[in-house]
């Protein structure tokens, strides 16, 4: 039995609260000098999930001959780097990925992962279908992934891989739902070589850093043993697959320059 008692009103514990830890408020926290450089493409990230999507991304452009060149630097969400003035100045939710494109007259910002992926595949016309059926069914595995992935970081990531000791209610809630999650993508990818079928869409690009990175043992570490991703065996064949790419390979390895001066 916890001890926790719920209270009426919850009150935010202040004295817990640093410059990189999540607070109940939204806003920047101090003054930030973001470096723009030289291409028309800003990028401020970081190699997690959400942050390798959008460098995938760029560097299947590159790979498809199309001119994308962009600058990429680090966000240190452990030094709460996203909290500082110009970063939520490009995205109030104080989150990475979030892209500037220099190339308009006047620059557009953009922010959310998928947001970031939608802007580059239409703004360049690759990795999207065109036919109204197809993009629709590519657009119903975006919002699944945006809606399902918090589960499977915040949620399951948090509780087996960040949280201070064990809780088994939240643990097996999350692992009940990520494992749910495996299976119902699995199931999709039986007969298939990519979410669309033949076609290596944005789709890919979206969930493969989250569902193919934990069937591959990438995210937390025994997490793979612990969900038996062995049972999926669609999905790794998919992940394996993806992660073949050279593109990928580039995305993964790439350098993240410092915001610093």
């Amino acid at each position: 039995m916890s001890e926790y008692q719920l209270p009426k009103v919850w009150q935010w514990d202040e004295s817990q609260g640093t410059k990189s830890g999540n607070q109940p408020v939204a806003g920047s926290r101090f003054e930030q000098k973001l470096p723009v450089g030289d291409n028309p493409l800003q990028v401020y990230s970081l190699g997690t999930p959400n942050g390798i999507k959008v460098t995938i991304l760029l560097e299947e452009l590159k790979a498809a001959g199309v001119k994308a060149p962009y600058d990429l630097y680090k966000i240190d969400i452990s030094k709460g780097d996203q909290f500082g003035s110009d970063f939520v100045k490009i995205n109030p939710n104080s989150k990475i990925p979030a892209m500037v494109d220099y190339s308009q007259d006047e620059p557009i910002r953009v922010f959310e992962s998928v947001s970031i992926l939608l802007y580059l595949a239409e703004k360049y016309e690759k990795f999207l279908p065109t036919v109204l059926s197809e993009k629709t069914e590519l657009m119903n595995w975006l919002f699944w992934q945006t809606g399902a992935a918090p589960f499977v970081g915040g949620g399951f990531g948090h509780f087996f891989h960040a949280a201070p000791f064990a809780q088994e209610y939240p643990i097996d809630r999350y692992t009940m739902e990520t494992k749910r999650q495996l299976d119902l993508l699995d199931r999709h990818l039986a007969d298939k070589q990519f979410i669309l079928g033949d076609d290596y869409t944005i789709a890919d690009m979206a969930i493969w850093p989250w569902y193919g990175r934990l069937v591959q043992g990438k995210l937390y570490e025994g997490s793979a043993e612990f969900l038996n991703v062995s049972d999926y065996q669609n999905v790794i064949r998919w992940a394996n697959r993806i992660v073949q790419r050279p593109a990928v390979k580039q995305a993964l390895e790439a350098e993240y320059k410092d915001i610093q001066a």
